[in-house]
């Protein structure tokens, strides 16, 4: 069985390699000759480096993730093969994709690819610690909490999938979701003139504050003229040491209390904590660049999520909606400091419908799609050799009905939705839940309120609703612009990652199960008659579909949050649902059943 250590390096050169492959060169399929016989291959050539690479292909995907085993490389005036590393053939593939964009640039270029070498070994590194201390996998369901913890290869679409730079290692222990450990918030007294607060709940914020602290409420006085702020410890201590917040200690405008409250843990995004009995988990700021970004809580996502909550309550959406629920990001609290557009201050709060026993059985996607760990098989084959086992089904058999259950609370409801009122969610994996306590998908959860996109077809009906959303900077756009962003989170990201998890652990044909997607699919398109229609024939009728460039980002050293180049972030693939093979493959009873 691998090492932490081989399997990090593994790990770390195939989500880099996905990201090349996609985004910078696709390669050429090749036969490798051993001295066993011979091995299907990916071959890149490094003309700036007289190199040739070669990955064995031990699962091919036409929508996920290639899955690599060895490696080969040799100069291009010799005919040897030597077998390599992959955190040396890794630098390679670095290094080749700033020499080709060489353009008087060097030294920027250089400085950009330094920064990229650093978080690709950070991201190693962070990932070598959390297979070695990674707790086993759970033999029922599983928890919320514990598969929000349990993600330690990160996102396979990413070439730095847990790069954390600013967290230290001392730090992480306590921080890192991965690690498990707990923490109390600090909270801060502040004057009220100094404090921005709203909530659509019928419980106002400082009411919601103080129910976080429980029995220990009464210890944590503040003032009749002031307003409690709860902040992660890591936020409190970088608030700490700014000038400007020091100013308003010593006016006394803002004193610092101190830690309080029963104790929380991370989530998968590190940043939202989480308590088993509390009515609410919190998002907060992080000085901590996690991935492409350093985490801010803007001005306009605490107002678009309360303005939010406000319009799914009165469109009755989970009246309307029995099998799919949306997490409000339903209130907020912050500190307002002249000259600031964020002050650092700022807390969302979101409802926490996984207290006690409603947290078992409810795991993220991207738990039940990950990779194993070393020796182990996946949750989602696990679940899905249940369910066969227990309805006495064929594997590829009970992949198709797991995977209608799973479409039918994750996928249509939120096409549904778009359909119905011109609201697409950004549903990747990791802000997409399931309830499969039943052993098959019965309910479908989304979180976050960075990720609404708000129709401008739909505006008059849209703001009829909730007036304040014409209000909020980037919350309407054109449905162009929403088809192409809705198709790689809903789809790309998160639907393709079912597929492929599925496929790659045998379970059933890829394309069958392809081409089952286009069955529901097709049903939605005639079922629908608005935005949900044209998303659903947009998908199922392009030869190409939007995805993200990560790697591209991490070239050229951008925050995501921070840009405005959207052409940046997304571009075009090849459209899996268009493969011929997908396009001729059996329709079966349960690809089509409704």
């Amino acid at each position: 069985m691998q090492s932490s250590r081989q399997a990090a390096e593994a790990a770390t050169f195939q989500s880099f390699a996905n990201c090349y492959l996609r985004e910078v060169n696709p390669g050429t399929p090749v036969v490798h000759r051993i001295p066993a016989g011979s091995v299907e291959c990916i071959e890149w050539s490094l003309p700036r480096q007289q190199t040739l690479l070669r990955a064995e292909i031990l699962s091919a995907s036409l929508c996920g993730p290639q899955h690599f085993g060895r490696l080969w490389v040799r100069a291009v005036s010799d005919a040897a093969w030597r077998q390599a590393e992959p955190m040396s053939t890794l630098h390679l593939l670095i290094h080749e994709a700033y020499r080709q964009m060489e353009d008087g640039r060097t030294d920027a270029l250089r400085t950009f690819e330094l920064e990229l070498l650093m978080r690709v070994l950070d991201s190693y590194q962070q990932m070598a610690l959390y297979i070695e201390k990674a707790s086993p996998p759970p033999q029922d369901e599983g928890h919320f909490i514990e598969a929000e913890q349990s993600l330690v290869f990160g996102h396979w679409q990413h070439p730095t999938p847990k790069s954390r730079q600013g967290m230290t290692f001392w730090q992480q222990e306590r921080y890192a979701p991965e690690l498990r450990g707990q923490f109390r918030l600090h909270y801060f007294a502040a004057r009220e003139s100094h404090v921005r607060q709203a909530s659509a709940h019928r419980a106002d914020v400082q009411e919601i504050v103080r129910s976080q602290l429980g029995r220990s409420g009464g210890d944590v006085g503040a003032g009749s003229d002031e307003c409690l702020i709860p902040m992660h410890p890591l936020q409190a201590e970088a608030l700490l040491l700014d000038p400007d917040v020091q100013a308003l200690q010593r006016r006394g405008s803002l004193r610092h209390i101190g830690p309080a409250g029963p104790l929380f843990t991370a989530t998968s995004s590190v940043r939202t904590v989480y308590s088993a009995h509390a009515d609410w988990m919190l998002k907060f700021s992080l000085p901590v660049r996690i991935t492409n970004s350093v985490r801010i809580n803007r001005r306009q996502e605490l107002e678009a999520g309360v303005a939010m909550a406000r319009l799914m309550h009165r469109i009755g959406f989970a009246e309307r909606s029995a099998n799919f629920r949306i997490i409000h990001d339903s209130a907020y609290v912050a500190l307002d400091m002249p000259g600031r557009e964020e002050s650092g201050f700022e807390v969302i709060l979101r409802e926490n419908p996984f207290r006690g026993d409603g947290a078992r059985g409810v795991v993220t996607v991207a738990a039940l799609t990950a990779d194993p760990l070393p020796g182990e098989i996946s949750r989602l084959e696990r679940l899905v050799r249940r369910f066969a086992a227990r309805r006495a089904d064929s594997l590829p058999d009970a992949a198709l009905s797991w995977f209608r259950h799973y479409f039918d609370c994750a996928v249509e409801p939120l096409i549904r939705l778009y359909d119905d009122y011109g609201i697409a969610l950004e549903a990747h994996q990791q802000n997409s839940l399931l309830d499969i306590g039943a052993g098959y998908p019965t309910a479908g959860y989304y979180r976050d309120n960075q990720g609404f996109y708000l129709s401008e077809r739909y505006r008059s009906l849209l703001a009829a609703h909730v007036p304040e959303t014409e209000t909020i900077a980037s919350l309407y756009f054109p449905d162009s612009e929403i088809r192409d962003r809705f198709a790689y989170y809903l789809i790309a990201n998160q639907v393709f990652s079912v597929i492929s998890r599925m496929s790659h652990d045998g379970l059933c044909d890829e394309s069958v199960l392809l081409c089952a997607f286009r069955g529901h699919l097709e049903r939605c398109a005639e079922k629908m008659t608005g935005a949900g229609k044209d998303f659903a024939r947009h998908v199922l009728d392009l030869p190409t579909i939007a995805s993200k460039a990560n790697l591209t980002t991490r070239l050229f050293d951008i925050d995501e949050l921070q840009s405005d180049g959207t052409h940046t972030l997304y571009r075009q693939v090849p459209n899996p649902l268009r493969v011929p093979m997908v396009l001729a493959a059996p329709r079966t009873s349960h690809a089509i059943a409704s």
